[in-house]
């Protein structure tokens, strides 16, 4: 393997010795934030199924297209961004904030890689507001609390769980999750997701024995589902066109290849 850019700092419980998602998945979108453990782990999964470097650009696009619809045609001006990843180019306050600088935007994750960046992330107009919360997604309710700090639950909310749930292995605590969070927002709000798959109409079997290896290399453990699980997360919520696809195809231009990976919009009414 080359040699990476070593991040530095950070807090005690940051363990350079096991490969961490945020890191591998920084290395997948070419990013310099990891090590070398997580190179070559990333490597082994992307020998193993070469599209997760696709799955990987392709959710991270979802997320510019995702937030410029929010935020232009919804006229969404809070942003509650849970399992925020490592910075790169055009975060979601970046992208908020151009559209509308008043933008208020609260980052959650508990990744202590992803801390040691948290101020790459506190950078937004001075029009608008821009808040970190290290918290587990396993926490609703103190997720919902400490971002009320920052947030006014009274007005619309964005709620995005891009490729978080899959880090939630009992389905019917991930549905939990969804639904506290939601419970803490108002009509007019937004739940903003993407999710792996192992269906095979989007090519999704090559995920079962990745995230295998995955789950017996790396931390933390990771779980693929079903279509039709991943679309009960947006039960009791009005599924916006084009409804549950490809995040490579979600309102893209053109006819990008699919992905095994849903993405999707619904507003709670």
């Amino acid at each position: 393997m080359s040699d990476g850019h070593t991040p530095s700092g950070g807090p005690a419980r940051l363990n350079t010795g096991v490969a961490h998602n945020a890191r591998v998945w920084n290395y997948w979108i070419g990013g310099k934030d990891n090590y070398d453990v997580d190179q070559q782990v990333g490597e082994h999964v992307a020998g193993m199924f070469p599209i997760i470097r696709d799955i990987a650009r392709a959710d991270r696009e979802f997320l510019g297209r995702a937030v410029r619809f929010v935020a232009e045609e919804q006229g969404i001006r809070q942003f509650l961004d849970i399992g925020t990843g490592l910075p790169t180019a055009d975060n979601t306050h970046e992208i908020a904030q151009r559209i509308a600088p008043d933008s208020r935007i609260v980052y959650v994750d508990n990744d202590p890689i992803v801390l040691v960046h948290a101020r790459t992330l506190l950078t937004g107009t001075r029009e608008g507001v821009t808040a970190y919360i290290d918290a587990d997604v396993h926490d609703p309710d103190a997720i919902v609390e400490r971002a009320a700090r920052t947030l006014d639950f009274a007005r619309p909310v964005a709620v995005m769980m891009l490729g978080i749930l899959n880090f939630v292995l009992d389905i019917d605590k991930a549905r939990d999750i969804v639904r506290r969070v939601l419970a803490a927002v108002p009509s007019g709000s937004l739940l903003v997701l993407t999710h792996p798959t192992f269906d095979p109409e989007l090519g999704g079997e090559g995920q079962i024995p990745a995230m295998k290896f995955w789950n017996e290399n790396a931390t933390p453990p990771i779980t693929a589902r079903s279509g039709t699980d991943i679309a009960a997360f947006f039960e009791g919520l009005e599924l916006l066109e084009p409804g549950l696809v490809s995040c490579s195809q979600w309102r893209a231009a053109g006819s990008p290849a699919a992905v095994p990976q849903y993405g999707a919009v619904g507003v709670k009414p």
